[in-house]
């Protein structure tokens, strides 16, 4: 074989080891991008790749980034929540401690009338406890394959004749056909009684619930209804655990709907609410 031969087969060896290297490169990076994808969808950053390229360095910087973002979230998660747990308590203890220093003290004041009084704040702060508890002890789910027209029609069975009371309409719509879930029966039926029951106190006199598949293969199930909406200043604090402007509120059903939803590895987020329609989406993943 001639000299020029045995470089052309050289060259060529080369030039297939270069494509070949820069084949697999991009196949183990494509995989890096994805397993980070997965892992700030489901909310995880505990990851971290070796800074020896630039692309483990850009990663890095992006799970920096996401790490920060949370820390603020969270932050401000517990502070809007100290807030609402210190105001609820205080309305609540605040009148036992005067009234019970006005009795101790005066003969005028009605004994009967100020112990009622006593009795009935105090069942108020024990309701806030509970509801306390009923947040903080929320059981794992039990799953299972629910069918979600099945599903959805005994969430209707539980509700249509209650609400009909109200002259309100409820129906439902699958775009998509036999979707299938895997999700604990009881606690997604809590989460979607709530949010009929939220849409019949804001007034609304249709509510409609539609499920597809969108573009991502999530189940989605949408809660639409006509009544008012929430207004702009309160959107951001709605899924915050005991925030209400319901007088006879706990304050729990958005944020626990929320803490069932994530345990499911999905979610519950509001879509729109304006003067037209509120949609709440939820989401399974």
């Amino acid at each position: 074989m001639s000299t020029w031969a045995w470089v052309a087969v050289v060259l060529t060896a080369v030039a297939v080891a270069v494509v070949v290297t820069a084949f697999l490169v991009h196949r183990h990076d494509a995989h890096k991008v994805s397993f980070m994808m997965d892992a700030l969808e489901d909310g995880e950053l505990n990851f971290r790749f070796k800074e020896r390229s630039a692309l483990n360095r850009a990663l890095n910087r992006i799970r920096g980034i996401f790490e920060r973002r949370n820390a603020v979230n969270e932050e401000a998660s517990w502070s809007k929540l100290f807030r609402v747990m210190t105001h609820e308590i205080m309305n609540t203890v605040a009148p036992i401690a005067s009234l019970s220093d006005a009795l101790s003290k005066s003969d005028e004041i009605d004994m009967k009338a100020g112990l009622e009084t006593i009795s009935a704040s105090s069942k108020d702060l024990i309701r806030f406890v509970e509801s306390y508890r009923s947040m903080t002890q929320a059981q794992p789910p039990v799953r299972k394959a629910l069918m979600v027209d099945e599903l959805m029609e005994r969430v209707l069975r539980l509700n249509k004749a209650k609400v009909a009371e109200q002259g309100v309409t409820l129906t439902y719509n699958a775009d998509t056909p036999d979707l299938l879930v895997f999700a604990d029966e009881g606690q997604i039926m809590q989460v979607f009684n709530n949010l009929i029951k939220n849409a019949v106190q804001a007034d609304a006199n249709s509510i409609r619930i539609t499920a597809t598949l969108n573009s991502e293969d999530q189940t989605v199930i949408r809660v639409t209804n006509n009544g008012k909406p929430i207004p702009l200043r309160q959107i951001d604090e709605i899924f915050i655990p005991f925030y209400t402007t319901k007088p006879n509120g706990t304050g729990i059903g958005l944020s626990l709907s929320r803490q069932i939803m994530l345990r499911h590895n999905g979610n519950l987020t509001l879509v729109q609410s304006d003067k037209n329609m509120t949609i709440f989406a939820v989401i399974f993943k």
